[in-house]
Protein backbone atom coordinates (compact mmCIF):
# COMPACT_ATOMS: atom_id res chain seq x y z
CA UNK A 1 0.00 0.00 0.00
CA UNK A 2 1.45 3.34 -1.18
CA UNK A 3 1.40 5.77 1.89
CA UNK A 4 3.30 9.17 3.07
CA UNK A 5 3.17 8.79 6.83
CA UNK A 6 3.95 12.00 8.19
CA UNK A 7 5.26 11.49 12.23
CA UNK A 8 6.69 14.19 14.94
CA UNK A 9 4.09 16.54 15.78
CA UNK A 10 2.73 17.50 19.35
CA UNK A 11 2.29 20.21 21.92
CA UNK A 12 5.18 22.74 22.66
CA UNK A 13 6.25 25.75 23.98
CA UNK A 14 6.90 28.87 22.59
CA UNK A 15 10.92 28.38 21.99
CA UNK A 16 11.14 24.79 21.60
CA UNK A 17 11.79 22.37 18.81
CA UNK A 18 10.03 19.44 16.74
CA UNK A 19 11.60 16.98 13.69
CA UNK A 20 8.60 15.74 11.37
CA UNK A 21 9.04 12.74 9.58
CA UNK A 22 7.53 11.95 6.00
CA UNK A 23 8.39 8.52 5.00
CA UNK A 24 7.35 7.13 1.94
CA UNK A 25 5.88 3.59 2.32
CA UNK A 26 5.12 1.16 -0.22
CA UNK A 27 7.03 3.09 -2.35
CA UNK A 28 9.77 5.77 -3.39
CA UNK A 29 10.10 9.24 -3.83
CA UNK A 30 10.41 10.09 -7.08
CA UNK A 31 13.08 12.39 -8.77
CA UNK A 32 10.99 15.17 -8.13
CA UNK A 33 11.16 17.30 -4.97
CA UNK A 34 9.58 16.85 -1.53
CA UNK A 35 7.36 19.91 0.14
CA UNK A 36 6.09 20.32 3.71
CA UNK A 37 3.18 22.12 3.96
CA UNK A 38 1.06 23.73 6.61
CA UNK A 39 -2.66 24.38 7.28
CA UNK A 40 -4.52 26.38 9.92
CA UNK A 41 -7.72 25.68 9.83
CA UNK A 42 -10.08 27.42 7.48
CA UNK A 43 -7.03 28.36 5.72
CA UNK A 44 -5.17 27.85 2.58
CA UNK A 45 -2.30 24.99 2.62
CA UNK A 46 1.06 26.81 2.32
CA UNK A 47 4.27 25.55 1.65
CA UNK A 48 6.59 25.40 4.50
CA UNK A 49 9.95 23.93 3.01
CA UNK A 50 11.02 21.95 -0.07
CA UNK A 51 13.67 19.85 -1.30
CA UNK A 52 14.99 18.46 -4.34
CA UNK A 53 16.21 15.31 -4.88
CA UNK A 54 19.61 16.53 -5.36
CA UNK A 55 19.18 18.24 -1.74
CA UNK A 56 18.32 21.92 -2.88
CA UNK A 57 15.80 23.88 -0.43
CA UNK A 58 13.91 26.30 -0.17
CA UNK A 59 11.75 28.06 2.79
CA UNK A 60 9.08 30.56 3.28
CA UNK A 61 10.18 33.71 4.73
CA UNK A 62 8.52 33.01 7.39
CA UNK A 63 10.78 30.11 8.62
CA UNK A 64 14.12 31.04 7.32
CA UNK A 65 16.66 30.76 9.93
CA UNK A 66 14.54 28.27 11.88
CA UNK A 67 13.11 25.41 10.50
CA UNK A 68 15.45 23.16 8.20
CA UNK A 69 14.60 20.27 5.54
CA UNK A 70 16.45 17.22 5.13
CA UNK A 71 16.13 13.90 3.31
CA UNK A 72 17.72 10.60 3.86
CA UNK A 73 17.44 8.47 0.51
CA UNK A 74 18.07 5.29 1.85
CA UNK A 75 15.46 5.49 4.41
CA UNK A 76 13.21 7.50 1.62
CA UNK A 77 12.66 9.50 4.58
CA UNK A 78 12.17 13.86 4.87
CA UNK A 79 13.07 15.31 7.75
CA UNK A 80 11.67 18.52 9.05
CA UNK A 81 13.64 20.39 11.55
CA UNK A 82 11.77 23.30 13.64
CA UNK A 83 13.32 25.01 15.97
CA UNK A 84 12.55 28.32 17.83
CA UNK A 85 8.60 27.19 17.32
CA UNK A 86 6.18 29.97 17.80
CA UNK A 87 2.79 30.38 18.05
CA UNK A 88 1.96 30.98 15.11
CA UNK A 89 3.43 28.25 13.64
CA UNK A 90 0.10 26.19 15.50
CA UNK A 91 -1.14 24.52 12.45
CA UNK A 92 -1.50 21.04 10.24
CA UNK A 93 1.29 19.85 8.50
CA UNK A 94 1.66 18.06 5.51
CA UNK A 95 4.20 16.14 3.31
CA UNK A 96 3.45 16.06 -0.55
CA UNK A 97 5.59 14.42 -3.19
CA UNK A 98 5.37 12.37 -6.26
CA UNK A 99 5.77 8.47 -6.09
CA UNK A 100 6.25 5.37 -7.53
CA UNK A 101 5.17 2.47 -6.26
CA UNK A 102 7.23 -1.07 -6.64
CA UNK A 103 5.46 -1.65 -9.65
CA UNK A 104 6.23 0.75 -11.23
CA UNK A 105 3.25 3.46 -10.86
CA UNK A 106 3.50 7.14 -10.62
CA UNK A 107 1.27 8.42 -7.69
CA UNK A 108 1.87 12.38 -8.64
CA UNK A 109 1.16 15.09 -5.69
CA UNK A 110 0.67 12.24 -3.17
CA UNK A 111 -0.60 14.23 0.26
CA UNK A 112 0.15 12.30 3.80
CA UNK A 113 -2.52 12.26 6.43
CA UNK A 114 -1.14 15.63 8.08
CA UNK A 115 0.90 15.42 11.78
CA UNK A 116 -0.75 18.27 14.23
CA UNK A 117 1.91 20.74 15.79
CA UNK A 118 0.53 23.12 18.28
CA UNK A 119 2.60 25.37 20.27
CA UNK A 120 1.67 27.34 23.28
CA UNK A 121 2.67 30.97 24.24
Amino acid sequence: QVQLVESGGGLVQAGGSLRLSCAASGSIFSSNGVGWYREVLGNRRELVAGITSGGRTNYDDSVKGRFSISRDNAKNTVYLQMNDLKFEDTAVYYCNADLIGSDGTRYDDYWGQGTQVTVSS
